[in-house]
């Protein structure tokens, strides 16, 4: 119920009856045009996020036949509208398929190099076994003594720093440079008229990430000048941004209290204004305020930056999100816990205000209905929003121990599901919450005999009984259709 990395579990189209003999259909029969017609409508009208349809239904989507009747369904439409919505859909499919064939790889890569990292550990230490049997006693203390000099811990936090590699500083794998192929087509020439590579850039700004901004540097070194050109009208637009944060930065710090100082910030958060750049200004004024020593200053603009990312949250995200950056924010385990306890945790709400039920009973002096104690966020909400950051995302990275967003949305979604687990017990199989809906809304028969009796003593006639204990209007007790009202 809870988990964030269930296997795809979905039916692929059924079509071995509408195939001819030999296997092959040359032309749709009636049938797979409804069926392919059908599977799009779910696709396309469904309220949940597309490409988490698209996932859930990958065994579908991916099929050849299906994907030809879709391309030839874009090619051949007539509406500019439905044109441009299947387009869109075609390049989500396509989209999650790369990302799809990038964690293939990837795992494929890191498979690899576990199986020559294990090798070269066992070369290492069957040299070494070599080298032991030859040595002398004397030999044998003489390099117990040395590595007790350098000391094992040492000699652990070396190997540990050799092992990890900053991700600006490692080498673009093929994974890496497919999963931005989809970027990279959006933000480089051809254009359409009257784009421009500042426009592109200011368009698709908040998608230009440390990696992806690499990419495009090896493209420049390689003679891409149109990369080159993006590159300089990434920078002219970091300059821009760079130069209203500190105007709006000077802005808060005049208000004076710390106090009016916030209230500046909410201000900006609704005029649009706390952005990215904005949040980096404040964390480096916190940070060079603390290598001053200057621990007063440090301290008022990490609480102007705790204040600003929340205001920013407040203004572009929904709950679940909110929670996910919150928790991002958050490095020690306990307090993402707290965080995951507080919006999990199922909340009384006295009232359902502004109902027009609630106003007629309370016109006729009855008490409004009470609300079900419902969470800030319900956990299946949550686990979805994790899936749609890591479809949309999952390639970015962080130069940083936390490592990359993939990892830490995993982490997130674990510690989730066990405080979801803590709060709600073990989730349930999609039979078992079958099983329980029908127990829930079906009534006991002895229920029903009770509010039977009762509505004899009231002279009422409950509404599912017959006098003549017909079992349906028409039919007598043994089942027998009555004739002319006998």
């Amino acid at each position: 119920m809870w988990g964030i990395m269930d296997e795809v579990n979905s039916d692929a189209f059924d079509l071995s009856g509408l195939l001819s003999d030999n296997g092959q259909s040359s032309v749709r029969s009636a049938q797979v045009e409804e069926a392919y017609e059908m599977f799009l409508a779910e696709l396309v009208f469904s309220p949940n996020d597309p490409r988490m349809d698209i996932v859930e239904n990958y065994d579908r989507v991916a099929d050849d036949d299906w994907r030809d009747w879709l391309n030839s369904k874009v090619e051949n439409s007539t509406d500019p509208e439905e044109k441009m919505a299947l387009r869109d859909l075609n390049d989500m499919i396509d989209d999650v398929t790369r990302k799809i064939e990038v964690n293939r790889m990837a795992e494929e890569r890191e498979h690899e190099e576990r199986q020559k990292a294990e090798a070269q550990r066992l070369a290492e230490a069957e040299a070494a076994a070599a080298e032991g049997s030859t040595l002398t006693d004397t030999d044998l203390l003489r390099k117990a003594n040395t590595i007790g000099q350098a000391g094992i811990g040492a000699s652990n936090s070396e190997e540990e720093g050799a092992g990890k590699t900053s991700f600006l500083t490692s080498e673009l794998t093929a994974e890496i440079r497919m999963s931005y192929e989809g970027m990279v087509k959006k933000v480089l020439p051809p254009y359409a008229a009257g784009d421009s590579p500042a426009s592109v850039v200011f368009t698709y700004y908040d998608q230009f990430d440390a990696q992806f901004i690499k990419v495009l540097n090896e493209r420049k070194d390689n003679g891409d000048n149109d990369a080159a050109n993006l590159l300089e009208a990434l920078s002219v637009e970091q300059q821009k941004r760079l130069t209203l944060s500190t105007e709006s930065l000077k802005l808060v710090l005049a208000a004076g209290d710390p106090q009016r100082m916030e209230g500046v910030i909410v201000k900006l958060a609704r005029d649009g204004k706390v952005d990215e750049p904005f949040l980096l200004l404040l964390e480096a004024n916190a940070n060079q305020a603390r290598a001053a020593g200057a621990h007063g200053p440090a301290q008022l603009m990490e609480r102007l930056r705790a204040r600003a990312s929340e205001e920013k949250d407040k203004q572009s995200s929904t709950k679940e999100v909110t929670l996910l950056r919150k928790l991002l924010r958050a490095d020690d385990s306990a307090a993402r816990e707290q965080l995951l306890e507080d919006a999990f945790t199922p909340k009384d709400v006295l009232l359902v205000p502004g109902t027009p039920q609630n106003a007629q009973k309370a016109a006729d002096g009855e008490l409004p209905d009470e609300e079900k104690p419902m969470p800030d966020v319900p956990p299946p909400d949550f686990i979805n929003a994790c899936k749609a950051v890591l479809l949309n995302f999952g390639n970015l990275s962080t130069d940083d121990e936390r490592g990359d967003l993939s990892s830490r949305i995993k982490q997130i979604a674990s510690e989730a599901e066990v405080v979801a687990t803590r709060i709600y017990g073990k989730g349930m199989s999609p039979k078992e919450q079958q099983d329980r809906m029908w127990k829930e809304q079906t009534t006991s028969i002895f229920d029903l005999e009770t509010l039977e009796i009762e509505a004899e003593k009231r002279g009422e006639t409950a509404p599912w009984s017959n006098e003549n204990d017909d079992i349906l209007p028409g039919f007598d007790t043994g089942g027998r259709m009555k004739i002319g009202g006998q």
